[in-house]
């Protein structure tokens, strides 16, 4: 009887689903690399495992729950390239049987439910394949809009004291996209209190909320991370950055509509039926239908928002399935049998608006930087470290001759090892403390000159970061800093005195500041 239940039709799609998408983002995950980006949490996954934290010893603006989780996933599974992108793809595989859950707590049909959420496997993660913050920001609200329609149709407990949580792992994630969703959620619950006058999921949601605050606060206290560090880090300084990109916000419709047209297009039918709905049926406005309505169109035109705020590679198109089986739904008010043609124009939609941006973000790996690289003359990552093993080491920068740039990695890993003072390491490849297996203390966990990642001269938190840069110096007794191209130098040149260091260049992309005594570093 336990076997027949264990292997009914529901339980075999949703373990089909786990391991499909699990796999599916494992395989892309291994298809070329786009430094610093693919390596998001790799470095600093790495040195939360061996003792170091965000914040602390290095300067953070996006995420710290991708390293915690990559420490985790190091810790169980080893440090490799296998079990980076392991991570990426569980959440991935996480997500793809949530919506099908959800899909089928609004009881649609099985064989839909399935379809549309291994499409969304397709779409959600694979695009970037290795973890990163946007997508662990965007997922993770999407995971907290899911526990927030849940929780609005079915009023269990569980769902509001976890809703907090979740909302607090994207907001953990990235400021951003999270903030909107977040936003749009108190919204929500502001608007769902006053029409229906129920307030009892406050106290469930506050008990979730003290439980996530405690855990920060124990984190925080037992690794030493001040509130102050926190603040300035991940709050204020990320301020300026999104005030600058507010005031120079332009678009085009091309830009908004164009871009964005099949999201649109899924949710046509969603939009459309709730609308009639709004004239036709006396106060919907307080129906739980348009609650979840509600929910699923702030949350995406909040990511439309964001991708067209940021300007980054849009990742966003696993939207397409989620609104296609939500405006299924909605069109059962017109009682229709299941191969209805117009369920079937939408299944065939949504095949081809997958199979579209699977070719174009998954195959091209365009989001990524990756989309004229010839995939074929990748070359084997073993060549760097069998901790890379797996990966099918190709970069935009060395598109044609790949092998040439791991042989310049190869050299500045020779002279790296080859030094066994203190040193500090600023890099776009962020795997050097895995490959040397020692800490390298750099400042932060990117190192961008377009102001995202840490202050530049002109920023009002220039001098902030200069001391922290100078004290993990101090702290850490470091006495030579390596600069690895394309890394600016000014990196050094602009926080530490000429008088400080001696420059030297080691190979074609390193180079070597040792440091001297000055007052500015040994006092």
């Amino acid at each position: 009887m336990k076997t027949n239940v264990l292997f009914n039709k529901e339980n075999l799609f949703v373990i089909f689903l786990f391991l499909f998408s699990l796999l599916f983002n494992q395989y892309y995950g291994n298809q070329g690399i786009f430094p610093p980006d693919s390596f998001a949490h790799f470095d600093t996954g790495f040195r939360i495992l061996i003792g170091e934290y965000p914040f602390r010893d290095y300067w953070l603006v996006s995420g710290p729950l991708g390293d915690y989780l990559q420490a985790l996933f190091f810790y169980l599974f080893g440090v490799n390239w296998q079990s980076y992108i392991l991570q990426a793809s569980f959440i991935n595989a996480v997500l793809t049987i949530t919506t099908f859950i959800v899909l089928r707590n609004f009881e649609l049909n099985i064989y839909y439910s399935f379809i549309y959420s291994l499409l969304f496997s397709v779409l959600a993660y694979p695009s970037s394949g290795t973890p990163f913050v946007d997508h662990h920001s965007a997922l993770f609200s999407l995971l907290g809009i899911y526990f927030l329609i849940l929780a609005l149709k079915k009023e269990k407990k569980l769902y509001w004291i976890l809703l907090p949580i979740l909302f607090g792992f994207a907001f953990f994630s990235k400021l951003v996209p999270s903030s909107y969703a977040i936003i749009s959620a108190i919204l929500i619950l502001i608007y769902f209190s006053v029409l229906k006058k129920k307030f009892y999921w406050i106290k469930y949601s506050f008990f979730g909320s003290i439980l996530f605050i405690l855990l920060l606060l124990i984190v925080g206290k037992f690794q030493g991370i001040s509130l102050s560090s926190f603040l300035e880090q991940y709050i204020f300084f990320p301020k300026t950055i999104g005030e600058q990109r507010v005031d120079e916000f332009n678009f085009t419709l091309r830009g908004i509509i164009g871009h964005y047209k099949f999201i649109y297009i899924a949710f046509i039918p969603l939009f459309y039926i709730n609308i009639k709905k709004i004239f036709s049926i006396k106060n919907y406005f307080k129906e739980k239908d348009f609650f979840y309505f509600l929910c699923l169109f702030l949350f995406t035109f909040s990511l439309i928002f964001h991708q067209l705020l940021t300007k980054n590679q849009t990742f966003i198109f696993f939207l397409i399935p989620i609104l296609t089986a939500f405006s299924h739904i909605s069109l059962r008010v017109y009682k229709l049998n299941l191969t209805n043609p117009a369920y079937i124009v939408m299944v065939i939609l949504c095949l081809f608006a997958t199979s579209k941006y699977h070719i174009r973000f998954n195959e091209e790996r365009k989001f990524h930087e990756l989309n004229y690289v010839n995939f074929e003359l990748s070359s084997n990552s073993n060549k760097i470290d069998k901790k890379l093993s797996g990966l099918n080491w190709i970069t935009p920068y060395f598109k044609g001759n790949p092998d040439e740039e791991i042989n310049l990695i190869n050299d500045v890993t020779f002279y790296l090892k080859k030094d066994p003072r203190n040193k500090m390491v600023m890099t776009h490849y962020l795997f050097f403390s895995v490959i040397l297996d020692q800490k390298i203390f750099s400042p932060s966990r990117w190192i961008l000159q377009d102001g995202t990642t840490h202050p530049l001269k002109g920023s009002k938190y220039f001098n902030s970061y200069k001391n922290f840069f100078i004290n993990i110096i101090k702290t850490n007794s470091i006495e030579v800093i390596y600069v690895i191209d394309p890394v600016a130098k000014s990196n050094v040149y602009d926080y530490i005195s000429k008088n400080c260091y001696h420059e030297k260049q080691m190979t074609k992309i390193l180079y070597q500041y040792e440091l001297r005594t000055c007052n500015e570093i040994n006092n």
